[in-house]
């Protein structure tokens, strides 16, 4: 997942918009150079999203699915997860590598590039396109959703029996397995949450571009569909950020690692006072 986000931020934001602004006509603005780019930011877009299924997957089987815990959640399986998730992205994308044609010829040098305008009448591309929004986010958004409610669900109905049996029991010490599970929901619902905010505006930008006709990538900034467009746009770049950030301060592991890191000068300063001493 950190990876993943970390590829968005490379080739979204530096490489892109960055770029694009503050460092126009580089070599990355070459019509190759910046079609390729195109095609791996989409790439680092979908398996920063399908990652995040994945990992919500992963918590559903580990809470509610008990049979399957020991057999799914592994190592083993979560490399070949993330392995064919990459894998199956960038094969997805490789299409949009070549979508697009140059928009200015400079000294026999192709500059920038556009979408082919001709390819909006090609049956086979609108259907990719088609199957392009499903994939992302339209299919990720509804799944972690879903998870999310069954895992919920699952463990509210978990806790209510569990204590039940706990007061015929009349047992009032703390229940660690309670205080995990919480703790499981919190970090879930923390990066799932997190992700269905701070898409929802793409996604609805995105259901009306399929089935209302708005186009994408407009530049009139009067039209609120445009606003959106680019709303959702800064809202998915920030998200790449935060469930990094999310993931790894909910670690107690990390925190201490941290802690660690920031008393380490103290820690030297006084042991080299104490040697002189």
């Amino acid at each position: 997942m950190a990876v993943a986000d970390l590829l968005v931020v490379m080739f979204d934001v530096i490489f892109y918009e960055i770029n694009d602004i503050y460092f126009s006509y580089s070599f990355l603005n070459y019509t190759p150079i910046w079609s390729l780019n195109i095609a791996l930011l989409c790439t680092a877009i979908d398996c920063s999203v399908w990652v995040t299924v994945a990992f919500t997957f992963d918590r559903f089987i580990a809470i509610c699915c008990q049979t399957l815990r020991k057999k799914y959640c592994n190592e083993r399986t979560a490399s070949i997860i993330i392995a064919t998730t990459y894998a199956l992205s960038f094969v997805e994308n490789i299409p949009i590598y070549f979508e697009n044609e140059h928009l200015e010829m400079i000294d026999n040098a192709t500059w920038f590039c556009n979408v082919k305008s001709s390819l909006f009448n090609v049956p086979l591309w609108v259907a990719y396109c088609f199957v392009d929004f499903t994939l992302t986010p339209f299919v990720p958004f509804v799944l972690i959703a879903l998870l999310n409610a069954f895992t919920i669900k699952h463990v509210v109905q978990s806790n209510r029996v569990r204590k039940k049996l706990q007061r015929s029991e009349r047992e009032d010490h703390n229940d660690p397995e309670m205080d995990n599970r919480r703790k499981s929901i919190m970090l879930l619902l923390a990066i799932s949450g997190c992700f269905i905010l701070l898409w929802t505006v793409t996604f609805v930008h995105s259901v009306c571009t399929q089935f209302v006709g708005i186009p994408f990538f407009s530049r009139n900034y009067n039209d609120p569909f445009a606003i959106m467009e680019h709303t959702g746009y800064m809202l998915q770049c920030l998200s790449s950020c935060t469930n990094t950030f999310i993931y790894a301060v909910a670690q107690v592991k990390f925190r201490r690692e941290l802690m660690a890191i920031i008393e380490y000068p103290f820690v030297l300063t006084k042991s080299m006072i104490s040697q002189n001493g």
